[in-house]
């Protein structure tokens, strides 16, 4: 093959997708697959990806999951089922800086994942949630970093939290090991 032609080959290639496989268990058990949109959401794939990487989700509840709306998780500060403070999870973050937001087009579809922030566009940490439904409300209003590709019957056996704020009673469901594929 000509040089140029190999070139032109290298520069054509798709980058790497990245992705995370995340084993829950609880009363959902198996495996969730999440194609991440580095090209949407950099930054905050880079966060994800890196605090993956470094094990800080292993061991991580669901702490609010609101039926027909989505299931949220991701505190590393104080979400973890062992050595963490379940009572405030929801509240954490990691020791990273919080990141502007990286608003897209995206539609809040079913099995989209959104960034958990508070009030500030710009305070998405380390927490993420999964649509179990269409939550066109918040298009343009949170940052869209993937879509589960594999999974989805594990993240609707996701126990539900009670009241308004889904707060998960009793023994939360975990994502036991979160792993960065590529």
């Amino acid at each position: 093959m000509h040089k140029l032609a190999i070139a032109f080959t290298l520069l054509a290639s798709p980058a790497l997708a990245t992705g995370l496989q995340i084993e829950v268990a609880g009363e959902a058990n198996g495996t969730v697959t999440i194609d991440l949109y580095e090209d949407i959401a950099p930054r905050h794939v880079a966060q994800i990806t890196a605090l993956a990487e470094e094990g800080a989700y292993d061991g991580v509840v669901f702490h609010r999951v609101i039926e027909g709306f989505m299931a949220q998780t991701g505190d590393v500060q104080f979400g973890k089922l062992e050595g963490g403070d379940i009572g405030r999870a929801g509240m954490g973050g990691s020791d990273r800086p919080d990141l502007p937001a990286e608003f897209s087009d995206e539609r809040f579809l079913r099995g989209v994942v959104g960034m958990a922030r508070s009030q500030s566009p710009d305070s998405a940490n380390s927490q993420f949630f999964i649509m179990f439904d269409a939550g066109e409300f918040l298009n343009g209003q949170y940052t869209v970093v993937g879509q589960v590709t594999d999974g989805m019957d594990v993240v609707d056996a996701i126990k539900r939290g009670r009241g308004n704020n889904g707060a998960v009673i009793g023994q939360p469901d975990v994502m036991q090991s979160v792993t960065v594929i590529e």
